[in-house]
């Protein structure tokens, strides 16, 4: 649970400006994720987040800069082998299966690996629909999931 944590604790950053360990804490309880201020505080120190000036003169939480390929992929083969359940596709689109309440954060992982035959993810509880460029790279796409999923 704790890699899936840390996925949807990059992806909430990702996608809005969060300021505080509380407010953070908040909207992890309103994606029914219960975590402690002491689990949150070591979260943030592990996933290695820095606090940037924005536009309005206020600081919000971000990855760092310098997060290597190595590290990215480390993180998605995590959330691959901790999370899906199964993977199938259909034309040019891929579905994963994953545990209840972890697809947004297994997406948000995949993401970031930004695989140039992925167009994008879609994510919902515990699917995620990803989009391949056309068919013909569907089987590697595929391919590729199954060497990071182990």
């Amino acid at each position: 649970m704790k890699n899936n944590r840390q996925a949807m604790i990059v992806a909430i950053i990702k996608e809005l400006a969060i300021g505080t360990q509380e407010e953070l804490g908040e909207i992890l309880k309103s994606r029914n994720i219960q975590v402690t201020q002491a689990t949150l505080s070591r979260d943030i120190k592990e996933l290695g987040l820095i606090k940037v000036p924005t536009l309005e003169g206020h600081y919000r939480y971000s990855l760092p800069q310098d997060r290597t390929p190595g590290d990215l992929m480390r993180r998605a083969q995590r959330m691959l082998e901790d999370a899906v359940v199964a993977i199938d596709f259909a034309e040019n689109i891929i579905v994963i299966k994953t545990m209840s309440g972890t697809a947004q954060g297994v997406a948000a992982a995949f993401d970031e690996l930004e695989w140039p035959e992925v167009v994008g993810t879609v994510a919902g509880d515990n699917t995620i629909l990803v989009v391949v460029r056309n068919r013909a790279m569907v089987d590697e796409v595929l391919n590729r999931l199954q060497q990071v999923r182990g």
